[in-house]
């Protein structure tokens, strides 16, 4: 079955970074375009960045745009999320999954535990 591990999260004071990892099995990881959604307490899941199925291409929502890098290793069905100059407005809970390109929606109904992030000093 699918399934995603997500890593990386923990405390970091505002302008620290953090590097998510997600590790993905039960379907042809390279065939699927992937994603890193995110969802803050008492807010909507949303999408943060997406990126293509060899990784030539990426899009960021706007308010990550030049902080947030997503990445992908096809040889250990990983993807990543390098976040810099991390702000207290990118606290929440981060998970992965294959993404549908052209409505931005998640392909798969499971997700993993996803993987905390929290911003403050």
């Amino acid at each position: 079955q699918v399934q995603f591990v997500e890593s990386g999260g923990g405390l970091v004071q505002p302008g620290g970074s953090l590097r998510l990892s997600c590790a993905a099995s039960g379907f042809t990881f390279s065939s699927y375009a992937m994603s890193w959604f995110r969802q803050a307490p008492g807010k909507e899941s949303e999408l943060v960045a997406a990126i293509t199925m060899i990784g030539g291409s990426t899009k960021y929502r706007n308010s990550v745009k030049g902080r947030f890098t997503i990445s992908r290793d096809n040889a250990k069905n990983t993807v990543y999320l390098q976040m810099n100059s991390l702000k207290p407005e990118d606290t929440a809970v981060y998970y992965c999954n294959a993404v549908v390109a052209t409505t931005n929606l998640p392909k798969f109904a499971s997700w993993g535990q996803g993987t905390r992030v929290t911003v403050s000093s």
